[in-house]
């Protein structure tokens, strides 16, 4: 297998709001770790690559536990809106032996591309990779030549499923380009925003708009949320400025029984935190990520009209991470503005289930939007 950006066959026109997510992507300039580290996110963003890194490795592992007693294989994993690589290491970490890279953002499929033959200049011995400029909730990818076949352990979505709530077929698009080729036992895994934290805290806003000095989201309007094309503007500092739908997860997890799919948990950041913290490895890899500013803070990463430091803001937010759930961290933080963002995400995890079949063939839901 070559490691060269394939684009798909017969690919569509980038159209729509699918043309606002890519011309996004592309545009966002790849800084490098120095920049990274000045910006005033750079902890939270770390927290959230070792909420992806523990995903990573738990759904790894429990792909090795669940094929022990057969003959050995190497783990084949597809990559579902994989950005500019952030997760090329995770995958090297996992000692997986395929990875097929796809993403709407032709310059981000590019970026990602450079970054793997970058890594495998300096390792020499990594996993082999495919990249695919595809939309992934229009084309399907198992049509491409390259890819038709293949069978994944795999499919990891990290924040991008919510791209493809903008319609129902959209949606089943995305599930079956996730779903339709795994292997029985195989996961389906990501994080998103949650819904529900969503429309709790817009419910609980004066107006249309919530957020802090760090995020925003704004609505077009409140009281009623439809399952699909319910549209909301997520920014955040430096990261994303982009509109985004509501995944109704209830749905998602119908949906996603067509497929031969089965959901094995959901949960809040907050809460896959608490109960992955406890893990000894777990613990030590958010230290050596700098998941945590060290407390006290060496300086402010706020305006001093925001607030002075050591208020309330870091309190908070060491009261969450210096003692969880009977565990002692070393004394880190995050600041209360952080994990007001963090606590906006979930993860999640689906099961193929061992008896699947093909069900692609079913007839469509002759209303699916509802």
């Amino acid at each position: 297998m070559n490691s060269s950006v394939t684009r798909m066959e017969s690919e569509p026109a980038t159209t729509g709001h699918s043309l606002k997510v890519a011309s996004h992507y592309n545009s966002i300039r790849e800084d490098g770790l120095a920049v990274r580290r000045r910006s005033r996110i750079v902890h939270m963003r770390n927290f959230n690559n070792w909420i992806k890194s523990v995903l990573i490795s738990d759904t790894l592992g429990k792909v090795r536990e669940a094929t022990a007693g057969q003959a050995q294989r190497s783990i084949s994993v597809l990559d579902l809106g994989c950005g500019k690589g952030g997760d090329l290491l995770k995958w090297q970490k996992g000692h997986i032996g395929h990875l097929v890279c796809a993403d709407i953002a032709e310059v981000s499929v590019q970026q990602c591309e450079s970054r793997y033959k970058e890594m495998k200049r300096r390792n020499g011995k990594i996993f082999k990779a495919q990249f695919i400029p595809a939309d992934c909730t229009k084309d399907v990818l198992s049509d491409h030549e390259n890819l038709r076949g293949r069978l994944y352990d795999v499919c990891s979505s990290q924040f991008v499923c919510h791209y493809s709530f903008e319609s129902y077929r959209q949606a089943d698009a995305m599930l079956r380009n996730a779903c339709e080729s795994l292997r029985p036992g195989g996961f389906f895994m990501g994080t998103t925003p949650d819904a529900s934290e969503l429309v709790k805290r817009l419910e609980s806003s004066d107006g249309l708009e919530f957020g802090n000095e760090l995020y925003s989201v704004r609505f077009d309007r409140k009281g009623t949320y439809p399952l699909f094309g319910c549209q909301y503007h997520f920014k955040l500092e430096g990261v994303v400025d982009v509109p985004e739908f509501l995944v109704h997860f209830p749905q998602l997890v119908e949906m996603a029984k067509k497929y031969g799919m089965s959901l094995r948990y959901k949960k809040t950041f907050s809460e896959f935190f608490e109960e992955k913290i406890a893990d000894r490895q777990y613990r030590d890899l958010l230290v050596r990520m700098m998941g945590l500013e060290s407390y006290p803070s060496e300086r402010s990463r706020y305006p001093a009209t925001d607030r002075t430091p050591g208020e309330c803001d870091h309190h908070h937010a060491k009261r969450h991470t210096s003692h969880t759930a009977g565990v002692r961290l070393p004394l880190g933080m995050l600041s209360q503005s952080e994990w007001e963002a963090i606590r906006l995400y979930m993860v999640f995890a689906f099961q193929k289930d061992s008896h699947s079949t093909d069900l692609t063939q079913r007839e469509e839901n002759p209303n699916p939007e509802r």
